[in-house]
């Protein structure tokens, strides 16, 4: 490297060719920097992390107006969920942000409420909008865009479409191998309403996994979840309506953490003991699951982790256009155990312990 040139004028407006002067650089090296180009790896990063003080000494900001007209990009991204709660999308939204936030691109997420008409419309009101590609959480489009997708927790074969999803035979046969030694026979199954695209995928290999490990899924011990709420209501009522009928039952296997939670107290309210009497089992690994009472057994979703890796696979798309990609992308649940299981009329242990089987 040559000596640096003098410091800019400082009554002059600071421009991508003064920055790149000051710095012995070309103007398109310092550009590939600052607009984090795909390339930017190739330079050193001695010379990207001297670019980069450079431009914030000197209060530098790329031109986005002219980089939009370049590019025809607008570094911004739809994100289309059923809902914004406490909970699964919660943990998913922060792996999306964080990633977005470094990778300098800015979202809109909208929520369709499980409507028909706001998933059909909410795609061409956000191009209206200039987004550059759609992140979507368990839903699934209606017909195809003209933009990159990444969808988490859907189970979809649309073209143009790259699938985050989790292992869901795993997922079965972790939480169903943990209740069938601990003696659990006759129990109880929730299948997630037709809203949720898990719901589907979720169901089939449960009842695949236990029918090979010996299980017999009972279908007066089924609950079909029918109600469109993400409050611990989802699984309190329809485990308050089961009792009612029947209590020949030893355990719950639950759709999701939210649902577990409105099992548990469903057990309480009518004097029973979770796990004493029922023991139950979640899904997700949701923020509140280690603090309840008893604390939740699970199978954990990596969702954070998840949402990042969608992020990331997204821009990816969006700057990469012509590059191949990935139509699924797979990740492995895990089985944590607390308190809320037990072997049959056995008194649990209040340690938590994490299993993989």
């Amino acid at each position: 490297m040559t000596g640096k040139k003098s410091k800019p004028d400082s009554g002059k407006p600071i421009t991508l060719k003064i920055l790149a002067e000051y710095l012995d650089l070309s103007p398109a090296t310092v550009s590939i920097v600052l607009n984090n180009s795909p390339v930017a790896q190739s330079i050193s990063q001695s010379t990207r992390q001297r670019v980069q003080a450079a431009a914030k000494k000197f209060e530098y900001r790329p031109n986005l107006h002219a980089r939009m007209l370049r590019t025809r990009l607008t570094n911004t991204v739809g994100v289309i969920v059923p809902e914004v709660s406490e909970g699964y999308f919660t943990r998913v939204m922060l792996g999306v942000e964080s990633y977005l936030l470094q990778a300098g691109f800015l979202y809109f997420t909208v929520s369709h409420l499980c409507r028909p008409d706001l998933v059909e419309e909410y795609p061409d009101l956000l191009m209206e909008r200039s987004v550059d590609g759609f992140l979507t959480v368990n839903t699934e489009l209606r017909h195809k865009v003209p933009l990159p997708v990444v969808s988490i927790s859907a189970h979809g074969d649309i073209p143009g479409v790259t699938n985050v999803v989790l292992d869901h035979d795993r997922a079965a046969k972790v939480a169903l191998r943990h209740l069938y030694d601990l003696g659990h026979r006759r129990i109880a199954f929730m299948k997630g309403h037709k809203y949720v695209s898990d719901s589907e995928a979720r169901w089939d290999a449960i009842v695949s996994i236990a029918r090979e490990i010996g299980i017999t899924v009972r279908p007066e011990l089924c609950i079909h979840l029918e109600k469109n709420s993400w409050s611990p209501d989802l699984g309190y009522q329809p485990v308050r309506e089961l009792l009612a009928r029947t209590r020949d039952f030893t355990a719950i296997f639950s759709f999701n953490d939210t649902a577990a939670i409105g099992a548990i107290r469903a057990i309480q309210d009518v004097g029973l003991n979770c796990p004493l009497d029922i023991s139950v089992i979640g899904f997700d690994d949701i923020i509140v699951a280690e603090y309840l009472s008893p604390r939740l057994t699970t199978v954990r979703q990596p969702l954070h982790q998840m949402g990042a890796t969608a992020a990331e696979l997204l821009v990816k798309r969006i700057q990469s256009p012509e590059a191949p990609y990935q139509n699924n992308v797979w990740f492995e649940p895990e089985l944590v155990v607390r308190e809320s299981t037990a072997g049959v009329h056995e008194v649990p242990s209040s340690k938590t312990k994490r299993a993989r089987r």
